[in-house]
């Protein structure tokens, strides 16, 4: 079909659907405000407060091949569906975790989000790519994702304004209160997300109820021909990479925004309120970097983009375990506006030609997003161990995978960028 005629009679679904990108987004992006803010609520290390990542992103892993095996069954539409309950009720969860003050509490009720969102990932990432011309497919997944970069602008921002105090007791001012003094303290900072992810979940529920009234496309497919119809999927090269691409990306771009706040603070002695409002500019960066890199792809192969902002990344993130002040947090702003491309390009890439399977290998990349759980808390390891600066060398030695992904795939202007359907 052509674009035009695509854009006729998908439209609104397009639309509805890229709405999941931002729900989703600005989920899992208040994660670098729940992470500090936790630590003093529940007074952990860094290394336990890394275990807000691990739970969002260990769902992603246990959770993508059964979400792409009941959507081969039931369709996308109930896939999403599903999702999006899921994410209502792991949000609802945070007011008695909040209540009681249990951070294992709150790490199941993050996973109960993490377990819609890999629904809706595992969903909206291909149905995206099908819903019109198969050679536009990266630059439609990369505008969709364009508003999830949106979504994570605004998270750190609203978080940092309702969920954060702008209060952190040294261990001094803590040995002087009293034990009910710093109870009610503790009490109160938890008790800070109770209304933000009250109206998240309402939100969630009543795109639910939008989405479940809609009469939405169920795409079929073409099958797979030739080497693609038979045998493992993990006979596929170049998804075996894209998965292996993607475990770094995600790994690194939740190192970048988890610690963030904390880097702020000990290299350019920002406090967490203004680090805040710091990371949501980098975040916007990433948003711009998005629409930015959909247009330079109608000049630039995906793969030599997705090469470059990689090499560009490395050098960034080095640099920014280097220098001090604020010129460290300038340089974690080019980063964020280098990566901006990386997961969508290497998900589009990945699953270019799967036909029939592609359900099966946006699965498998769905759930190379585990990366995001071990990492940050490989990160947080690291910076107990030595510093905060110096453990940005983990997501600097990650994009150095993500660009020799896109140097596997450097010539792929010689394949027809698609996804059949």
């Amino acid at each position: 079909m052509t674009l035009q005629k695509a854009g006729k009679t998908y439209g609104f679904a397009i639309v509805l659907i890229t709405s999941l990108f931002f729900l989703w987004g600005f989920a899992l992006n208040l994660n670098p405000i729940l992470i500090p803010h936790l630590k003093k609520a529940c007074r952990l290390s860094d290394t336990q407060s890394a275990f807000i990542d691990s739970a969002s992103y260990f769902a992603y892993f246990l959770l993508a091949i059964p979400a792409g095996q009941f959507m081969k069954r039931f369709g996308y539409k109930s896939g999403i569906l599903v999702g999006l309950m899921l994410f209502a009720v792991g949000a609802f969860l945070f007011y008695p975790a909040s209540f009681i003050r249990s951070y294992g509490f709150f790490l199941v009720a993050s996973f109960i989000i993490a377990s819609g969102l890999t629904f809706l990932e595992t969903a909206a990432n291909p149905y995206i790519t099908v819903l019109g011309s198969p050679d536009t497919a990266t630059q439609r997944l990369n505008f969709a994702q364009a508003f999830n970069g949106l979504a994570q602008s605004i998270a750190p921002k609203i978080g940092g304004m309702f969920i954060l105090s702008g209060v952190v007791l040294t261990n001094e001012q803590e040995n002087t209160m009293s034990p009910a003094e710093l109870n009610a303290y503790l009490d109160q900072e938890a008790a800070s997300v109770q209304i933000p992810y009250i109206i998240i979940a309402s939100v969630v529920l009543l795109v639910a109820i939008l989405i479940w009234r809609t009469r939405l496309p169920e795409i079929k497919e073409e099958e797979p021909t030739g080497e693609q119809s038979t045998g493992s999927l993990f006979k596929q090269k170049n998804l075996v990479w894209a998965v292996i691409a993607q475990f770094f990306y995600v790994g690194a771009q939740v190192c970048m925004t988890s610690f963030f706040i904390r880097f702020a603070d000990r290299v350019a002695g920002i406090d967490e309120k203004a680090a805040a409002s710091y990371l949501a500019i980098a975040l916007l960066l990433f948003m711009i970097g998005r629409f930015v890199g959909t247009f330079l792809m109608k000049f630039i192969s995906p793969a030599r983009l997705l090469t470059i902002y990689g090499i560009m990344c490395v050098l960034l993130t080095t640099a920014a375990v280097l220098v001090t002040g604020k010129a460290a947090i300038y340089c974690l702003f080019g980063v964020e506006l280098f990566m901006s491309i990386m997961f969508p390009t290497i998900f589009a890439l990945g699953i270019r030609g799967l036909g029939s399977r592609t359900k099966d290998g946006s699965a498998l990349i769905i759930m190379s997003i585990v990366g995001g759980a071990l990492f940050p808390v490989l990160m947080g390891a690291v910076s107990d161990a030595t510093n905060i600066q110096l453990s940005y060398l983990v997501p600097a030695a990650c994009f150095l995978v993500v660009g020799y992904f896109g140097l596997r795939n450097y010539n792929e202007n010689k394949v027809k960028l698609t996804t059949a359907h």
